[in-house]
């Protein structure tokens, strides 16, 4: 294995290749496994490869990984030389732009000795399992690939360390070296620290442990296009009503274009902006054609911020910058049509207080209420990051690695109103219409293009005053519910 990778892009990792099974020597079409893992950690953001080699043990093993977590620096992944995995499954966890803590897991829950029961919430693991460990109610199963952020490191070593006593002193009993990462995962989980769930969808990440089953494995990873599920995935599985079914049912079909043409996310955000503004030159021309030839450049345009973000996904191209751009976009191109409405509206009349029918007054008054509602979400948002931070780190508490029973306290059914709007959730329509009610972005936009093409700045502004308020009321109701259940 050499010392050492070139990163692709963005935040390196070191990588620690646990070859603690005879199945890493196995043949494949490019060597061995262990061979076909070190090429895969070429293509993905490795910056060191540590080996853990066969015959020192359990508690060697992990005494191993205890030694490489504490010498490191930027996150950890550990990945066992017996996996035959798609290189996109790996990215996952290695090309996520928060580096954070993670495992990958499958949705198949076909529990077997190479794959451990897990049980996951929303995108959290929160129960793991091994050999010695069960877990109730588990509904996925570990890939035997594990993310540790460098945030983490030091919980790391420390659960490695204790696993290893375990392990020397036969607390264990017959666990083997094989199941060292499954054993980490239980540990961190227990730990109390927050381990998300990469869910491999329709690719394929299997442990091996005979000739046989390893040409099985090698041969499935061609039954699947990586391509096409990194393009499927780059797409937000949340996206409001209007983008999911008028944007992004087609809209990858650009990012394949952007990629073709060497687009960066950045340079379609530019496009993007570019087009708003020239909907809002069209749009304060005032007359009928205009309007209509406005509202498609903002329809184009929108399409296009969908877009940016689906070729940063697809590329894994993230930056600050990016983000930042992106965010202050969105605010400039909806802030720049309300002018270019209200010019346009104002056109060739007298303009008396606050313009005709005071066109200028609702326009300023569309800006302020679109702006309090970003400040009523983002702030939310961000309370809620911080009450989240706060209460893991006083909730947090190991429980013991000896327990053989996961327990894991299983969540109670929500009461009430809360409970009510979970099952709610469950309804396709009902869904769908909490999505559409807060007038998402994809949902103002068409509402600007249609009422600007068929009618005038007057009826845009007082649609999105009367949208935007009855929005407001509900992202308001909503943060209370949440904030005291």
């Amino acid at each position: 294995m050499p010392e050492s990778t070139t990163a692709r892009t963005g935040v390196t990792a070191a990588a620690v290749v646990l070859a603690t099974t005879p199945a890493a020597h196995l043949s494949c079409a490019d060597g061995t496994l262990l061979d076909r893992i070190n090429d895969q950690l070429v293509l993905l953001p490795v910056r060191d490869v540590h080996l853990v080699p066969q015959g020192g043990g359990l508690g060697a093993d992990l005494r191993g990984v205890a030694k490489i977590a504490r010498i490191c620096t930027g996150p950890v992944v550990l990945l066992t030389a017996d996996l035959v995995a798609h290189t996109e499954a790996l990215a996952l966890l290695m090309e996520h732009p928060t580096r954070g803590t993670g495992a990958l897991v499958s949705s198949d829950a076909t529990v077997g000795p190479l794959r451990p029961p897990v049980r996951t919430t929303g995108n959290r693991v929160v129960a793991a399992g091994s050999s010695f460990h069960t877990v109730p109610d588990a509904n996925a199963t570990f890939r035997g690939v594990l993310q540790v952020s460098e945030a983490d490191l030091a919980t790391l070593a420390d659960v490695a360390d204790e696993l290893a006593e375990l392990a020397e002193t036969g607390r264990f009993g017959p666990v083997s070296p094989i199941e060292v990462v499954d054993l980490l995962l239980v540990g961190l989980v227990r730990s109390g620290l927050p381990v998300r769930a990469a869910q491999i969808g329709r690719l394929h990440a299997d442990r091996v442990a005979a000739q046989s089953a390893a040409d099985l494995a090698v041969s499935r990873l061609a039954d699947v296009d990586e391509t096409q599920v990194r393009l499927d995935a780059a797409v937000k599985s949340e996206d409001g009503f209007f983008t999911t079914y008028f944007v992004s049912s087609w809209s990858p079909h650009l990012v394949r274009l952007a990629v073709r043409l060497g687009l960066t996310p950045n340079a379609v955000t530019g496009i993007s902006v570019g087009l708003a503004v020239l909907a809002a030159v069209w749009f304060s021309a005032g007359t009928r054609n205009a309007q209509v030839v406005g509202a498609v450049l903002l329809l184009l345009s929108f399409v296009l911020d969908c877009v940016d973000g689906q070729l940063a996904r697809f590329t894994r191209g993230f930056t600050p910058l990016g983000a930042w751009a992106d965010g202050m976009g969105d605010r400039f191109k909806e802030y720049a049509v309300y002018v270019g409405l209200a010019v346009g509206y104002t056109a060739g009349l007298e303009a008396g207080d606050g313009g005709p029918d005071g066109i200028w007054r609702l326009a300023v008054a569309a800006m302020i209420l679109q702006t309090l509602r970003h400040m009523v979400d983002f702030s939310f948002k961000g309370a809620l990051a911080d009450a989240r931070r706060i209460g893991a780190a006083w909730s947090r508490s190991r429980r013991s690695l000896l327990e053989s029973v996961d327990a894991e306290r299983v969540a109670v059914p929500a009461q009430g109103v809360r409970g009510l709007v979970r099952r709610m959730d469950r309804q396709s329509l009902t869904r769908w219409a909490k999505k559409v009610i807060v007038l998402p972005i994809g949902e103002r936009m068409a509402l600007i293009a249609v009422t600007a093409a068929l009618f005038n700045a007057k009826v845009t502004f007082t649609a999105l005053l009367a949208w935007g308020a009855l929005a407001l009321f509900y992202q308001l109701l909503g943060r209370l519910m949440r904030s005291t259940g």
